[in-house]
C-alpha cells in the first residue's frame, strides 16, 4: 500500500513525550492564511489564562505559547505542585526569548476570572468541571478554549452553547481534527459525493466508561481534592491515577493520563474521550453538525458496538474497521468508501488521495495541527472557529446519548430537533445529575 501515510501509535506516543519535556514549535502561522505583513502586532495581543494543569494543558501551553501576538499570563490548578510546575515553564520560556512577562497562579479559577488583563482561558480540567468553568469564563467576559469532550452531561452542554450565543463569546472545542488537512480531505469528498450515497460509518473510539473501582488512597498534602471534585458527590475518594503526581526535582511528569476519564462517576469512557474526536469527524462527513441521530443502540444482546441511526437511514457504529482497532473513520458508500484516521489515509480508488506532505511525526498531534492557531484568530476576528460551539455541542449529544443507551441497554429513540429523548423517562433522568452544594451553573 505505498499511497498510504502511517504514523504508528509507537510514533505518536514517542512524540508525546518528547513534547511534555521541552517547549515545541507549532506549524507556520503563515500555513494558516496569516502573512508576514499580517503577524501579530501589540494592538491585537490575546492574553491566556490557563485553567486546569495537568498533562494535556502542557501539551496545549507549548503550542500557544509559540503563538504570535499570544502571552500567557496566569494558571489555576488545585495541585500546588502542578502551578509550580506551569510557573516554571512559562517563565523558563520567557526567559529565553529575553521577555519579562509576570506570571501568577491561582488554586480557584473564580480568582482567575476575576483578572480584567486576560482576555480567554484554555480550560483543560476533567470533564465534570468544563461547563461550570466555561460559562462562568462567557460571564466574565472571557473567550474559551475547552478541551473535548465539550461538557460531561447533555443539559450542561445545552446551557453552555446557550450562554455562548448569548454572551458573544468565541468558544473553541478542542478537537483537534477539525484543523487536519487529512481528515478535511476525506469530509470534502465525502460530502462532494465522490464514493456515492454513505449508507454505514464506521467510527472506532474504545468502550463506554466503567463503575470507579480503583482503591481509596491518602491525598497528597498539597492537592485540594474536596475542589477537585467540586460539583461531584463528595463521596468519591482520591486514588493518584485520576490525578497523576509529578515530580520538579528531578523533573518528571504525569506517566499516564488522568484515570477519571474511564469512571461514569467522573468522566464518559472512551466514548466520550476519542468520540469527541471520530464520532465528530463522522458527524461532519454525513453534514450532521447541526443535528444528529435518531436512535442509539447499546453494547449487549449479542453487539460488540454501540450504534447510531440518522433519519434518513445511515448507521453510524463504533466498531473496529481494521485488524489494529485503529481509532478512525471509514465511510462506506455505493460508489467506494475511505478510512480516515491520524497520520493515517485510504480509500478504495487511488485519485481519492489527497497531496502527498511532508508529517511532522517528531512532534505531539495537538501541536503538529493549527487548532490552537485558528483558535487565536478566531478571538481576533469575532468569528467562529472550526470546532465551534455549536459542533461541540453536536458531537457531545451523540457521545452521551450512546454512553446512556448503553447503560439503560434497550435501544433509545432521540429527537435531535427538539433534543429530548422519545417517551423515555430513564433515559431522560440521565440527562444530567444533581450538583453538590453550593455548586452551580453561573
Amino acid at each position: 500500500m505505498k499511497n498510504v501515510k502511517r504514523i504508528s501509535r509507537r510514533q505518536f506516543l514517542g512524540a508525546s513525550a518528547i513534547g511534555m519535556a521541552g517547549i515545541l514549535i507549532l506549524p507556520s502561522t503563515a500555513s494558516c492564511g496569516r502573512s508576514k505583513k499580517q503577524q501579530a502586532s501589540a494592538s491585537d495581543l490575546v492574553r491566556l489564562g490557563f485553567i486546569g494543569l495537568g498533562r494535556q494543558a502542557m501539551f496545549l501551553l507549548n503550542g500557544f505559547l509559540q503563538v504570535p501576538g499570544v502571552e500567557v499570563l496566569a494558571g489555576c490548578d488545585v495541585y500546588g505542585v502542578k502551578r509550580t510546575r506551569f510557573e516554571n515553564r512559562v517563565n523558563e520560556f520567557y526567559s529565553k526569548a529575553g521577555k519579562k512577562v509576570e506570571i501568577k497562579t491561582y488554586e480557584k479559577f473564580q480568582d482567575l476570572l476575576e483578572r480584567k488583563d486576560i482576555d480567554a482561558v484554555v480550560i483543560a480540567t476533567p470533564d465534570h468541571y468544563h461547563a461550570i468553568i466555561a460559562t462562568a469564563a462567557c460571564r466574565a467576559g472571557k473567550d474559551v478554549y475547552l478541551e473535548k469532550p465539550m461538557t460531561f452531561t447533555i443539559y450542561e452542554s445545552q446551557m453552555l452553547r446557550k450562554t455562548v450565543r448569548e454572551t458573544g463569546r468565541i468558544l473553541a472545542v478542542g478537537s483537534q481534527q477539525r484543523s487536519d488537512e487529512t481528515f478535511a480531505h476525506a469530509v470534502k469528498l465525502v460530502q462532494s459525493g465522490a464514493i456515492g450515497k454513505i449508507s454505514l460509518v464506521n467510527a472506532y473510539v474504545g468502550a463506554p466508561p466503567t463503575p470507579y473501582n480503583l482503591p481509596e488512597e491518602p491525598v497528597p498534602a498539597d492537592l485540594n481534592w474536596d475542589l477537585w471534585l467540586g460539583p461531584l458527590p463528595g463521596n468519591i475518594h482520591y486514588n493518584s491515577q485520576l490525578n497523576p503526581p509529578i515530580s520538579l526535582d528531578p523533573k518528571k511528569d504525569e506517566e499516564i493520563w488522568g484515570a477519571w476519564r474511564w469512571y461514569k462517576e467522573m468522566g464518559g469512557g472512551f466514548t466520550t474521550d476519542w468520540g469527541a474526536h471520530m464520532f465528530d469527524i463522522a458527524q461532519w462527513g454525513l453534514g450532521m453538525d447541526n443535528s444528529g441521530p435518531v436512535e442509539a443502540s447499546p453494547i449487549g444482546d449479542g453487539t460488540e458496538f454501540m450504534s447510531f441511526k440518522y433519519a434518513n437511514g445511515t448507521v453510524l457504529t463504533s466498531e473496529t474497521w481494521d485488524e489494529k482497532k485503529t481509532k478512525g473513520v471509514k465511510f462506506h458508500g455505493d460508489n467506494g468508501w475511505i478510512e480516515v484516521a491520524r497520520g493515517f489515509f485510504n480509500a478504495s480508488d487511488p485519485k481519492l488521495f489527497p497531496e502527498k506532505k511532508e508529517e511532522q511525526a517528531n512532534m505531539p498531534y495537538e501541536t503538529r495541527i493549527p487548532h490552537q492557531v485558528n483558535f487565536i484568530e478566531s478571538v481576533r476576528s469575532r468569528k467562529d472557529p472550526v470546532a465551534s460551539v455549536d459542533i461541540g455541542h453536536h458531537t457531545t449529544l451523540v457521545c452521551t446519548v450512546g454512553n446512556i443507551a448503553c447503560e439503560l441497554k434497550p435501544t433509545v429513540k432521540w429527537n435531535p430537533e427538539t433534543e429530548t429523548f422519545v417517551d423515555d423517562e430513564e433515559a431522560a433522568k440521565l440527562m444530567h445529575y444533581t450538583y453538590r452544594e453550593p455548586w452551580k451553573l453561573a
